[in-house]
């Protein structure tokens, strides 16, 4: 006597075994803000070359402390993160504030030229010192016990890796303190743009694959 099948045994049968797909890993520009925080960061330098090419220093102030009311206002109400978003609308504010005290327009980027330059010596002394700064701050993250600067590898990676911040914050800071000098309030926003996320996310780049080379060299294995 045949037993009798039942429907489901069919499907049982059938129905292969779903593997969950791994979460996506975010991508550096998108770690960074993506798209939308790149624009964000660039309309309070567009509205202030803008303003003060055609108004008075004055009115461009109070317009460019608006517009970074505003967006601060959009990107809370979508969900942003607070932090990131005051952080910016302070950075505008104290901007405006040193324009409002020299009376010159072109100290609205004087914060980002002297950042620049410390960020500069901090790299390329950490290189000169055998300590590059990228590595000095993987093993902080890693518990601060691995022997990084050991393993020969990893110690090039973040060679690489802190030179690459290096040029990058070089970079800005000759270029940005040239056009500052010369008075070039507009040159200044082009620059700012230009070599502000793009190169960001450059120099991220090195910065994410010595960390994954250090990870991969100096991390147990499960």
């Amino acid at each position: 006597m045949n037993a009798t099948r039942q429907p489901h045994d069919d499907a049982s049968i059938c129905a292969a075994p779903t593997t969950p797909k791994a979460p996506k890993s975010p991508s550096v520009l998108e770690q960074m803000g993506g798209r939308k925080g790149f624009v964000y960061s660039t309309i309070p330098v567009l509205v202030f070359v803008a303003a003060n090419a055609f108004l008075p220093l004055s009115v461009t102030i109070a317009i460019s402390l608006a517009v970074g009311f505003f967006t601060t206002v959009i990107r809370l109400v979508r969900g942003e993160k607070v932090a990131q978003a005051i952080g910016s609308l302070l950075g505008v504010g104290v901007a405006v504030a040193i324009v409002g005290l020299t009376g010159s327009a072109k100290d609205f980027f004087v914060i980002g030229i002297w950042a620049s330059a410390a960020g500069f010596v901090v790299t390329a002394g950490s290189l000169v010192a055998r300590r590059p700064v990228t590595g000095l701050v993987w093993n902080l993250l890693h518990g601060g016990k691995h022997r990084w600067r050991a393993d020969g590898p990893a110690l090039r990676a973040h060679d690489v890796a802190t030179l690459a911040a290096a040029l990058v914050f070089g970079a800005r800071f000759v270029v940005q303190q040239w056009l500052y000098l010369t008075d070039a309030t507009g040159g200044l926003g082009v620059a700012r743009i230009a070599m502000g996320t793009p190169l960001t996310v450059l120099g991220a780049l090195v910065v994410v694959w010595a960390f994954r080379r250090s990870s991969k060299r100096l991390l147990p294995k499960n």
